[in-house]
């Protein structure tokens, strides 16, 4: 009893959490920099992959429907986002009226509508802290340095708030880490005393001994087919939400499958069933994404289940959907051909700065080891490290395949990262005064580096979108009935969802006569990308003279608003100059906007714009010194929205 009482003691994980408070604060700065909020927009995709789709369900509101999720061929699974973004923005539907009642506050407006999905995502966020702290304790690893060092990298406070498909990605490969990590220990330790208890068991001289320990042996805990629900589960979700997961689920299955392999008490008889079972318990999960999947893009209904009208036809799976369009070379053209190196190169040091070089160095070390055949120097293939290291590798490798590669891909890797060399940035006793003060110089690199990209890509990049979204939602409900048109140049379009633009698909019934009409539009947005600025002045002519005629025809009041980095300033008055008829009346400037598209010339000792703005004086020609310089070109690093309107002489 004693034996037995141990061997289930060693399998109970029972570990109070004591985090520090450093970890605490930077939870803190976790939600408060999403509260205030971050004006930075990194990518298109984290608006318009996600939340700009499920936010047009859930409030009736037109929207920009990507081609993504295209009824012909769509590749976006719904289920992920409609389980993440749903609740949030049901709640916002759902608590609006009572807070305009008693509150007297809108929550249908572009703050609440970017801030409370990004709370609920943050919340969601600590899924990934909690799997490594949980990690760490169970292998007796120093959790509170590597938390520290995960709460503070910018990847956490910008990307992991933010409604990505690659942000989901990243809480299901930690949840995934954390359930095979558990299996392999608990494995691990019941493989161990089912040995020795069959080591006894061949050493005992008595019958009566033999049936002790062979009673022993029978209350062992079953471990080989451990999780494999919940686990198979995880794989799929992951996988519907990002084919892409298959490169980060391969490394934690193949040691979850391969665990215990070669001891006396595990065979390939046991890898077998571990297959067939993963295989079977999979099946549920994916029939029952592929129904809603098919559900949601109208090629299935309740109608044709009932008449059983279902054939190949009615089904639609979108990973197989996203695969085939990716692997069409002319596809990834359309969304940019990288170099296959980016990753290495580039993604990796931009993402992870002095952790990337850590693991660089690391892995060059072991791959020289393992070269010159010193097999005992490296990790062991079934150990928690090894497991780390192979799903920090292989993904990479796998992603770096595809010629289409944004860093946003790999950062589901910070989990295994972090976990093997976070510690390394705090120094040990046993280090010498030169190792400490390397290691307190790299600590402090990752916190710097970490601090200016949160706020560069938390707040300067693309900055200026969300303040000029935020003003045109006031402005368009303020002028009802005006058609408001926004050509946008050179930066990132604007999320349709913040506007809370009337549906034009949605079909209203008047009470009073029983008709059936359609909303025709009155809001229009154009996005015109990198366009030369003559073409880009053709499709502001166009526009012009359109608004004109229903105006002149039908009374429909207009205001057309150019979009446009600063930097282009000059250009877009130089080119508005060939247009007699056309005025540009400068109507705001949002800072900072941070755009790749167009970035500022630093300006020369005599520029005219720079002098213009120092002195306001047009026709003295001064040199201007360095620090004016420098302020002047700071200053070009904004969003200029201009009015668009007919000339008054043409009138």
């Amino acid at each position: 009893m004693f034996l037995k009482t141990q061997i289930f003691k060693a399998l109970a994980f029972k570990n109070p959490i004591r985090l520090p408070i450093s970890y605490w604060m930077l939870v803190g700065l976790r939600f408060l920099l999403t509260l205030l909020p971050q004006r930075g927009y990194i990518h298109p995709d984290e608006f318009f992959q996600n939340i700009e789709v499920i936010a047009g369900d859930v409030f009736g509101v037109d929207i920009a429907r990507t081609w993504e999720f295209n009824p012909k061929f769509p590749i976006r699974n719904i289920f992920v986002p409609k389980m993440i973004l749903g609740p949030p923005l049901i709640f916002i539907r759902a608590l609006n009226p009572y807070a305009k009642s008693y509150l007297k506050v809108d929550l249908a407006t572009p703050y609440y509508l970017l801030v409370v999905p990004r709370i609920f995502i943050c919340l969601l966020s600590l899924i990934n802290d909690y799997c490594l702290y949980r990690t760490c304790v169970l292998y007796g690893q120093n959790f509170r340095n590597r938390l520290v060092i995960f709460a503070s990298s910018y990847i956490v406070l910008v990307y992991c708030c933010r409604s990505f498909s690659n942000t989901f990605e990243m809480m299901f490969f930690s949840i995934l880490l954390l359930l095979v990590a558990e299996c392999m220990l608990r494995s691990d330790r019941v493989i161990y005393h089912n040995e020795y208890l069959q080591e006894k068991y061949r050493q005992a001289k008595t019958p009566v001994e033999r049936v002790k320990i062979f009673k022993l042996t029978t209350h062992l805990p079953a471990h080989s087919l451990s999780r494999v629900i919940i686990i198979s589960a995880v794989v799929i979700i992951g996988v519907f939400n990002r084919p892409t997961f298959i490169g980060f689920a391969f490394p934690p299955i193949f040691f979850w499958l391969h665990r215990g392999l070669g001891s006396k008490v595990i065979g390939f008889k046991d890898f077998h069933y571990r297959i067939f079972a993963f295989v079977l318990c999979s099946v549920p999960t994916a029939l029952f994404l592929i129904l809603v999947d098919s559900g949601y893009y109208g090629y299935i209904t309740m109608a044709d289940v009932e008449s059983l009208k279902v054939s190949w036809d009615s089904w639609v799976v979108t990973p197989l959907n996203f695969l085939r369009y990716n692997i069409d070379s002319k596809n990834l053209m359309q969304h940019g051909v990288h170099p296959r190196w980016l990753h290495l190169a580039v993604n990796i040091p931009l993402l992870f700065n002095v952790l990337g070089g850590l693991a660089f160095l690391t892995l060059s070390t072991h791959a020289y080891r393992f070269i010159r055949g010193q097999y005992s120097k490296l990790p062991r293939i079934q150990s928690i490290t090894g497991l780390m290291l192979f799903s920090l590798i292989i993904p990479i490798a796998v992603l770096s395949i595809f010629p289409h590669q944004e860093p946003r891909f790999i950062i589901p890797v910070l989990v295994p990262l972090i976990y093997l060399y976070g510690n390394h940035l705090h120094p040990n006793e046993s280090n010498g005064i030169n190792y400490r003060r390397l290691k307190n110089g790299l600590r402090w690199t990752w916190f710097v580096v970490n601090i200016l990209l949160t706020i560069f890509f938390g707040f300067f990049h693309q900055g200026g979108i969300y303040p000029f979204a935020k003003s045109l939602h006031y402005e368009i409900k303020g002028n009802y009935g005006t058609h408001t048109h926004v050509i946008l140049t050179h930066s990132y379009s604007i999320p349709t969802y913040l506007l809370q633009l009337e549906s034009t698909t949605k079909i209203w019934k008047n009470r009073n006569t029983g008709h059936k009409y359609r909303l025709a539009p009155s809001t229009f947005i154009y996005k015109y990308g990198s366009i030369p600025m003559r073409e880009l002045f053709m499709k502001i002519d166009e526009e012009l003279s359109n608004a004109e005629a229903l105006l002149h025809k039908h009374k429909k009041n207009y205001r057309l608003y150019l979009a446009s980095p600063c930097s282009l300033h000059q250009k877009i008055l130089s080119e508005s100059y060939k247009y007699h008829h056309i005025d540009l009346v400068e109507d705001f400037s949002y800072y900072p906007h941070f755009c790749t598209e167009a970035l500022p010339e630093f300006p020369s000792n005599h520029d005219q714009y720079c002098i213009k703005e120092i002195s306001k004086n047009k026709s003295t020609a001064i040199d201007i010194n360095i620090i004016d310089r420098i302020s002047c070109y700071l200053r070009k690093f904004c969003l200029k929205v201009y009015r668009v309107k007919t000339s008054d002489y043409i009138k």
